[in-house]
């Protein structure tokens, strides 16, 4: 069974495995996927439907997906068996607080949901007149208003840069962050989950799986990586072996795909945190050292 957890002071019990709404606003005709097409949105909510059936609870989308095409087709997916999903999408952060309210309103309508569970500014790297207009030209208030009208229910975040988020967390304004943390971009660690822990954030992962970059390095210089098919599977025991993070956000195609990730979430035990590992030769020498008994 797929565990769950804690989404930090939410206190929504989410699975460690989220469905990633970016394929269904994304063509890649190389591997026959064209979620604009008739064919294709049919097979995005099969997908859809077989991780609902899989035990997957929480479903994260964007207005920015496909100019709306995720959030619609997510929308539909959902009709008639919304209760019990977790949805969250996103809202830009560059415009006015008007601007937020009628993007807010529209998801919701592209959704065919009454409520955003968690509503995040879609966020790359974060300038400080970035999170100043966030913060105090109301944009954020805009959030809260909402909140209020019970239109969403939890503020967040996302960001690629993690140092650049610091600010919003110490702000003590949100309630989850998604952020960009895999195998090999690890800055995450240092930089920003052991704050959001502190603030008792839900914290998401992004690009868990690297969003293939690792599997498109390798193919050029270790060929035999991919060839072996471990690089998936250890990008994905990675995130999850990270007990500051609560969920791992893929993007899944097709249902096959979602079996997969299901069955590896489902069946790993982590048996060393990531929280720990070092991350600088000085700690490598050290613990080194240590696990030979020789400090």
């Amino acid at each position: 069974m797929l565990p769950k957890v804690r989404f930090g002071k939410t206190e929504l019990e989410v699975t460690r495995l989220a469905l990633g709404g970016y394929p269904f606003g994304g063509v890649n005709l190389a591997r026959g996927w064209d979620p604009f097409s008739p064919a294709g949105r049919l097979q995005a909510i099969e997908t859809i439907h077989a991780a609902l059936g899989a035990g997957i609870n929480l479903v994260d989308t964007a207005p920015g997906y496909g100019d709306g095409n995720s959030e619609s087709i997510i929308g539909e997916a959902l009709r008639g068996c919304r209760d019990g999903v977790v949805l969250a999408t996103k809202v830009g952060y560059h415009g006015s607080a008007a601007d937020v309210r009628e993007s807010v309103e529209t998801s919701l309508r592209r959704l065919q949901s009454e409520v955003i569970d968690i509503i995040q500014f879609h966020g790359g790297m974060y300038t400080s007149n970035e999170v100043r207009h966030i913060l105090d030209e109301g944009l954020l208030d805009a959030l809260v208003a909402l909140r209020e009208e019970g239109k969403v229910r939890f503020l967040g975040f996302t960001v690629e840069e993690p140092w650049t988020a610091r600010p919003l967390i110490a702000s003590g304004a949100f309630d989850a962050m998604q952020v960009r943390y895999n195998v090999i971009y690890q800055s995450a660690a240092l930089n920003v989950l052991n704050q959001a822990t502190e603030a008792d954030m839900g914290v998401s992962v992004m690009r868990p799986m690297t969003s293939g970059i690792l599997q498109r390095m390798a193919s050029y210089i270790a060929p035999e990586w991919t060839e072996a098919g471990d690089l998936y599977e250890v990008c994905l025991k990675f995130v999850l072996s990270d007990s500051r993070v609560h969920v791992a956000n893929v993007g899944m195609r097709w249902p096959d795909e979602v079996q997969k990730n299901v069955a590896l979430a489902s069946e790993f035990e982590p048996t060393f945190d990531m929280a720990d590992l070092p991350r600088m030769t000085a700690h490598i020498y050290k613990t080194h050292d240590e696990m030979e008994g020789l400090r």
